[in-house]
């Protein structure tokens, strides 16, 4: 009987100190109930310039590199008798399969034509 009382004892205690850490538990999310203070929404928008008393730094973009066939488009089109594949990889340093690659390509995109065979020229 007494080992029983003892036990009893034990479980009352256990549960005196759930029941405080449940109404602590409780507090804490009445706490979150409250609704926080909205927040501002952000003054930059599309196409508008950042302030600068802000500290924001203005975005600077790089120029876009020119690519293979603007190299050798560029080169046709200031050659208005034409041009042939071996000058081109002359003045570019491409190699034969690169220069034919971008010609076929550039063909295909109508920037240029043949003028004769081997010759090309800008459109």
């Amino acid at each position: 009987m007494k080992a029983l009382q003892k036990d009893l004892r034990s479980m009352i205690k256990t549960l005196k100190s759930l029941t405080e850490k449940t109404e602590q538990m409780a507090k804490a999310l009445e706490k979150l109930d409250t609704p926080l203070p909205a927040r501002k929404k952000a003054a930059a928008r599309k196409g508008s310039k950042p302030s600068a008393a802000k500290g924001k730094k203005a975005v600077t973009r790089r120029p876009a590199r020119k690519t293979a066939a603007d190299t050798v488009l560029g080169i046709i089109k200031k050659n208005k008798e034409g041009i042939n594949t071996a000058a081109l990889e002359k003045k570019t340093d491409f190699n034969a399969v690169k220069v034919r690659n971008i010609i076929s390509r550039l063909k295909k995109q109508g920037k240029i034509q043949t003028k004769s065979r081997g010759i090309y020229v800008a459109i």
